[in-house]
């Protein structure tokens, strides 16, 4: 039954992907030859675009199925869907285009190839949002649910039923544990079943009462993974193994595959492949942007440094970036020259006499940071991410406030998630890795975006803040 349930969803989601690739070409054919806004003199003969498109349905229908894009997706994520239709997409297009230089009779316009891949990639995320959503409203009303077993110890069986629970949208309902050792936890004792023995779990999943299998086991029992696999190789169900990895994983966690090796990353980047490729056009971008708005100002203050106290424009100071590389940061000079001589390397305080009056209003409106904005577009800072910090500060740091390493997995940045919320510069060392750290945990463009906006908006006031 829930084989054809599956099908049936695969069969409907295929179907509806169609039907919008062929509304894109449609869009993109009229777009280009009926709405005036390109030229129209080129002869084009319309056979050779329902040809095409006959041929797009079939490239399109043949390489989604291969690579398994309709396959079920409750446990994934939408981020990751999309990145997976860019990438089906894109080889659909390139066997596109290699058929239409086989069969060259066909003359088709640049400009309808690259609106409809463009407009089709859209109009099928879209849909494939829209019908998530909707699944997902379903399930929270009890609808297409899957009955969960849970194997594994008391501890790690209850956590993972909590989690599960909490998420509504998967709609999965917890059916019964089997337990390596214990008793089920007090919380969930009314809720689901304690399962006695291999008879009677064989009973249940064949019964069809079992879609799937959770195995939560610490890693010193990983051992009983195959046992369990020898129990359930031959049942109709899918098995997931939830490893507890406890501390260890502490940053974006992930399993990759490599000549059929399963690994598992503890702590990794999320801005590798394409996610770093996007954030650097952003900064790249918006970098550049902000240089030119704000390059009549930056001259300003060059002045009124120049003519205040002398000396150089800007401060130039080691700080600690990506993977612990070095990197020289710029900031316009607020305080008198060789102000650390004495003192090495410390945060300012409130009032701290080194600090020179223009010196003052430029660490009160923030803009002695503007330099870095040169750091951005070198490549050496992000717009956003955590603040870099000096390697002799990051030594000592490093010895009393677990994972803070960690924070440097990323690009530093001019603003980040703990600056918007006053933790920056001689304030809460723990709060600030523990902010920076749920950034590089939970990161998303979107949430950049965020951060630069409130940087923008609050223009990085907060009275418990001082620089460093």
């Amino acid at each position: 039954m829930l084989k054809k349930h599956n099908e049936f969803f695969k069969g409907l989601l295929l179907t509806s992907d169609l039907c919008f690739v062929s509304f894109a070409w449609w869009l993109a054919y009229t777009a280009r030859f009926h709405t005036g806004l390109f030229d129209t003199s080129e002869p084009f003969i319309a056979r050779h675009y329902v040809i095409a498109w006959l041929i797009i349905l079939g490239v399109w229908a043949v390489v989604f199925e291969w690579a398994d894009f309709y396959r079920p997706r409750r446990l994934s994520t939408h981020h990751r869907e999309t990145l997976e239709l860019i990438k089906c997409s894109a080889i659909a297009l390139l066997i596109f285009l290699a058929v239409l230089f086989i069969i060259h009779e066909v003359v088709l316009s640049r400009i309808v190839v690259v609106v409809f891949w463009c407009s089709s990639l859209f109009l099928v995320s879209l849909s494939h949002h829209v019908f998530r959503e909707g699944l997902r409203l379903a399930r929270r009303r009890g609808y297409n649910l899957r009955h969960v077993l849970i194997i594994g110890t008391p501890t790690l069986a209850g956590s993972l039923a909590n989690r599960l629970k909490s998420y509504k949208r998967l709609g999965l309902r917890i059916v019964g544990f089997y337990l390596t050792e214990g008793e089920v936890p007090p919380s969930l004792t009314d809720e689901v079943t304690r399962i006695a023995g291999e008879e009677e779990l064989a009973t249940l999943i064949r019964g069809g009462t079992i879609d799937q299998v959770f195995v939560a086991l610490p890693l010193e029992q990983a051992a009983k993974l195959r046992q369990i696999q020898e129990w359930l190789g031959d049942e109709p169900v899918t098995i997931h193994f939830v490893p507890d990895l406890g501390e260890m994983a502490t940053l974006r966690g992930s399993v990759e595959e490599f000549d059929g090796l399963q690994i598992i990353s503890l702590q990794s980047s999320p801005h590798a492949g394409w996610n770093a490729f996007l954030k650097r056009g952003v900064d790249l971008s918006l970098g550049a942007l902000a240089l030119v708005i704000f390059a009549p100002v930056m001259l300003l203050i060059t002045i009124a440094i120049k003519c205040s106290s002398g000396g150089p424009i800007f401060y130039r100071q080691e700080r600690m970036g990506l993977d612990g590389r070095r990197f020289v940061m710029l900031k316009f000079r607020s305080m008198v020259e060789d102000a650390e001589q004495s003192t090495g390397p410390v945060w300012a305080a409130e009032d701290d006499p080194r600090v020179t009056p223009v010196g003052r209003w430029l660490r009160q409106t923030n803009l002695d940071e503007l330099p870095q904005l040169i750091n951005v577009l070198r490549g050496e800072m992000s717009l956003v991410g955590p603040r870099p910090e000096r390697p002799p500060l990051i030594n000592e740091f490093r010895k009393s406030i677990p994972k803070y390493m960690l924070r440097h997995k990323v690009k530093a940045g001019m603003t980040g998630w703990a600056q918007i919320h006053g933790w920056r510069g001689n304030t809460s060392l723990a709060s600030r890795i523990e902010y920076d750290l749920d950034y590089i945990e939970n990161w998303s463009l979107w949430r950049d975006i965020k951060i630069l906006a409130r940087t923008l908006f609050a223009g990085f006031r907060n009275n418990r803040a001082s620089h460093s």
